[in-house]
């Protein structure tokens, strides 16, 4: 059984996919960039706080679906500039403190609207 996890308090998709999906005990949360959901405004003044701004994001359909990120099992990050990652690596790391999810970290040549990082996660109940 799929069932489509929607919030106000993250950014609305922008494109054709949902928020996330969850299926039977797993969450599959798309992608996130530095929307402002309240505004629909980018954040991109610096890569810390576009970071954050996708962690809240996440954060937010998390909450939605009842979880939180202790749930997170798998997370994707998806940088434009490798250079990067240390800082959004510091920002990560204010939200996973223990009992840290797998994950991968790959640099791409290009991401939606030109943001600087994108991250994904997986989610168990």
């Amino acid at each position: 059984m799929k069932k489509i996890i929607r919030t106000e308090n993250a950014p609305a998709p922008i494109g054709p996919y949902n928020q996330a999906i969850e299926a039977g005990n797993i969450l599959f949360v798309s992608g996130q960039i530095a929307i402002d959901p309240s505004s629909g405004q980018l954040i991109t003044i610096n890569i810390i706080r576009e970071a954050n701004q996708v962690m809240l994001n996440i954060g937010e359909i998390l909450k939605a679906a009842g979880l939180n990120f202790s749930h997170v099992v798998k997370t994707t990050i998806f940088l434009t500039d490798m250079n990067n990652f240390t800082h959004v690596n510091e920002v990560y790391g204010q939200f996973f403190t223990e009992n840290f999810p797998a994950r991968e970290t790959v640099q791409v040549s290009r991401l939606p609207k030109d943001v600087n990082v994108e991250i994904s996660v997986i989610a168990m109940r």
